[in-house]
């Protein structure tokens, strides 16, 4: 059978493996049909040329069936969330397909043509960027005339204005299209040495083109008919409004983000945005230079938005929201990962302010993903043991790399020296000097402020709260009630500023999840979280691409997009590479073979959990039910004498809900890549529902419980889905309890732990944040508490490199769960102690207990 259509070119692709399904009704692969009418077709079934398998169904239309990978068919990512914005959900998303290299500019993007035009298209293109909105011409006289500042003014106009033009020049500076084109134009040079190539999904990059030209209201729809182009979802979007801002909200995974970023979307047409930069050690040079280029930073001597500086600040930030220039604020900072900042939180309610007291209409919020292949800032260089026989298409360097501390991000923290000019050039300059990557932006779909507000508003104070599900478990009674006057004195102020902060850490929160959850995996992290979490002591190279296919595969199947292509034995090389002098490659000729094995340093721990954090929030389900199930086999596995194998052990489904719920009510979902929308009674279910679709669970009755047609509702308990039904045999309608048999996937070996050495590192720490308590003396403040468990921590032997940012987590879960309170004194910071039900070392023991149930052994 011929057809006329003419078929493209299939993209590189991977060797595949063919998994066989642990289950008949679980479908192993992920299979995309792709329609083509044909005349006079009857059902059955053919092979086409490529030998690929069609179906042709009675009503004309043939599905064919294939597998493709990278660059032909990816998966679709970014959608908002449907639970806090459904009809954001419902409005502007583009599905086109493919990539796109920022960084590369030709002649086709200039509007000359001609030998010369192709030696400076560069600079054409930069000079014909447009630069659509600045701040007004009248700016300072807005802001005074503005009603925040004037209800600040103390009736000394004069001089109040003389003290807001200064508190404003410390904020902003106009900016200057000269230094912006320049910098620019040598900024895609350096992007040009430091990256292979700058990736932009284009369906991405179309949704936020259309959100920035024609901006949806989250008004409900007209009625009538609607027009659906076959490019975009169905939408029940309303009427465009314009005026609506668009505000980026990204993840910050090194220094280099936030000119990187800058850059893409003066480059993209969405003009110079304004990028939100903390307070750090700058010097004055620098300072006014950033300015100048779109950069805002926080007045000094700035405390909690009170007073002149405040007022000026949230005035500044309507009138750029009024102006429809973009703003960009970053999230997290790079030392501390998967945890809001405090100037990302005091951004955000300036935002969020705008919005309420209607400075404008609405916000059009845009989560941003940003990866690497190689964090800049990294060392690098293979070691080799035995030489190797070179290998094609792959050359390994001895490079070494300097840190790369460059705009908009404060310097380290300690270093009193200012950051200047100079700094930033040789830093720059001596990151040239380091073996290339990929880098890669994502956008997620962009919702509106405003529809997020209404459903969330008032939502957070009605959840209950950790210490009352998790207190009784750990101390072992029937139920806890936190005295009502306790946790009034715990209150940090009145309950409008709560719920106020209680939203704007939502948002945060939900934006980082999305910004994780768009995000593509680099080939270094499943490379490194191979290394690190199963192969410790060394593997094979040719073990290593089975377990590298077998990995991508996993990700693959959760919708979880990537940014590589190419053959398996290259895409690892080039991994290796990166890794630089983390690994160490011996050549062994008799096995025709290379020997991979990692450094035992701290350092390369380090490196490792870095890059393999990514895979994490794609498996973060699966990791959880593997942590509890591992629970239930240290309860079970002593009553049940000594098994050949933990494979084919039946435990209560009803218990592995329990431990589920508990284990998720410890881990803060910021840390799994979760949504902070979603009840946790839900995304218990989920979890074991994703046990069973990966084959890890199967489902196990005994004979008596086995009914011919089980059409029965399964009763539900909200809040306590552990709760079980009853077993007996009864016939009140009941269905009786769910079993589950512990299986092994096939074709993956050792998949359960795996999974549970991804959770290993963040359990570790918790446990031994727990053992720490015996340590300090009480009360102490915060930050001498963070800093002596950090020590404390890197003091252990065998234990991973401390981290910041899952020692800071335990301490907000210790808070959130009545382990540690504040007590606020007098002219200082809040103080920590110890609650009272922890005083007593034999509680504290049962904390750290109850944690070390679900580590790893």
């Amino acid at each position: 059978m011929t057809h006329t259509e003419e078929r493209p070119e299939p993209a590189p692709a991977l060797p595949r493996r063919v998994h066989n399904s642990p289950r008949p009704d679980i479908e192993r692969k992920r299979v995309f049909c792709k329609k083509k009418s044909v005349g006079n077709a009857s059902g059955g079934s053919f092979v086409l040329e490529n030998g690929l398998k069609a179906w042709v169904c009675d009503s004309g239309q043939k599905l064919e069936v294939f597998i493709p990978f990278l660059g032909k068919s990816r998966p679709v990512l970014g959608r908002c969330c449907q639970t806090c914005t459904p009809r954001s959900w419902g409005g502007i998303f583009h599905q086109e397909d493919g990539l796109r290299d920022a960084a590369k500019v030709t002649e086709e993007d200039t509007r000359l043509r001609g030998w010369l035009v192709r030696r400076v298209c560069a600079l054409l293109a930069v000079c014909h960027w447009a630069v659509p909105a600045d701040t007004p011409g009248d700016l300072p006289a807005r802001i005074c005339r503005s009603k925040r500042v004037q209800d600040v003014d103390d009736g000394k106009s004069r001089r109040c204005e003389e003290k807001i033009l200064q508190v404003l020049a410390e904020i902003q500076a106009p900016l200057s299209r000269l230094a912006l084109r320049l910098c620019s134009w040598a900024l895609l040079k350096l992007l040009n040495l430091l990256f292979l190539s700058v990736q932009l999904h284009r369906g991405q990059l179309r949704t936020v083109l259309r959100a920035a030209a024609t901006v949806s209201s989250p008004a409900p729809a007209a009625p009538g008919p609607r027009r659906t182009s076959p490019a975009f979802f169905p939408s029940s979007s309303p009427s465009p409004q314009p005026d609506v801002p668009l505000v980026f909200l990204s993840t910050h995974k090194s220094h280099l983000d936030g000119p990187l970023l800058s850059f893409l979307l003066f480059s993209q047409g969405l003009g110079v945005p304004r990028v939100t930069a903390g307070n750090g050690a700058w010097s004055p040079h620098l300072r006014a230079f950033l300015s100048r280029l779109g950069g805002i930073f926080l007045p000094s001597g700035m405390e909690r938005d009170e007073g002149l500086p405040g007022a000026v600040v949230a005035a500044y930030v309507e009138e750029v929201l009024r102006s429809r220039q973009p703003l960009l604020i970053f999230l997290e900072e790079p030392p501390v990962p998967l945890r809001l900042s405090a100037a990302a939180r005091r951004w955000l309610a300036l935002v969020y302010r705008a919005v309420r007291c209607g400075a404008v209409p609405d916000v059009l919020v845009v989560p941003v993903g940003v990866t690497y292949d190689t964090f800049p800032g990294g060392e690098g260089a293979v070691r080799w043991g035995v030489p190797p026989r070179p290998w094609p298409g792959v050359s390994f360097h001895h490079l070494r790399v300097n840190v790369l501390g460059l705009l908009l991000s404060p310097p380290p923290q300690g270093d009193a020296r200012p950051l200047g000019i100079g700094a930033c050039l040789r830093a720059a300059c001596g990151a040239l000097r380091r073996h290339r990557g990929c880098a890669r932006v994502d956008f997620a779909q962009p919702f509106s402020l405003q529809e997020f507000v209404a459903k969330n508003l008032g939502r957070s104070r009605r959840e209950t709260p950790p210490e009352e599900l998790l207190l009784p478990a750990i101390l072992g009674v029937g139920s806890f009630q936190p005295d009502p006057e306790e946790r009034k004195v715990r209150s940090r102020g009145p309950i409008v500023e709560e719920e106020e902060e209680a939203l704007v850490t939502k948002l945060g929160l939900h934006c980082l999840s999305d910004g994780v959850a768009c995000s593509a995996v680099t080939a270094v992290s499943i490379t490194s979280a191979l290394l690190l979490h199963r192969h410790r002591e060394g593997v094979f190279l040719s073990r290593l691409m089975l377990d590298f296919a077998w990995l991508l595969e996993e990700i693959l199947l959760r919708q979880r997009d990537v940014s590589f292509s190419g053959q398996l034995c290259a895409l690892v090389q080039h991994s290796l590479a990166l890794l630089g002098d983390h690994v160490t490659l011996y050549h062994v000729p008799t096995l025709g073979d290379v020997l991979v094995v990692p450094s035992t340093s701290a350092e390369t721990v380090r490196e490792l959990g870095r890059h393999s954090a990514a895979i994490l929030p794609v498996l973060a389900s699966e990791a959880v039910g593997a942590c509890a199930v591992r629970a239930l086999l240290l309860e079970l596995l002593p009553f049940l004498g000594a098994p050949a194998g933990p494979v084919g052990v039946v435990f209560s489904g009803d218990e592995l809900l329990h431990k589920t719920l508990q284990l998720l009510h410890l881990l803060p979902p910021s840390l799994l890549g979760f949504q902070p929308c979603q009840p946790l009674d839900c995304r218990s279910q989920d979890v074991v529902d994703k046990l069973l679709l990966c084959g890890l669970l199967e489902t196990e009755e005994t004979e008596s419980e086995r009914w011919v047609c089980d059409l029965a509702p399964r009763p539900f308990r909200y809040g306590q889905p552990w709760a079980g039904t009853d077993d007996s045999d009864s016939d009140d309608g009941r269905v009786p309890k769910r079993c589950f048999k512990l299986s092994e996937p096939q074709g993956s070996p050792g998949f359960l732990l795996f999974l549970c050495r991804l959770l290993s590192p963040a359990l570790r720490t918790y446990a031994r944040a727990a053992a720490f308590l015996e340590r300090p003396s009480w009360p102490q403040p915060e930050a001498a508490y963070v800093e002596a468990l950090l020590q404390f921590l890197a003091e252990e032997e065998g234990f991973e490199p401390p981290d910041r940012s899952l020692a800071l987590s335990s301490l907000q879960t210790f808070k959130e769960m009545g382990v540690l309170e504040e007590l606020q004194s007098p002219g200082g910071p809040p103080l920590l102690r110890l609650a009272p039900p922890f005083c007593s070392r034999a509680s504290r023991e049962k904390l750290e207990a109850f944690i070390q149930q679900f580590t790893q052994l």
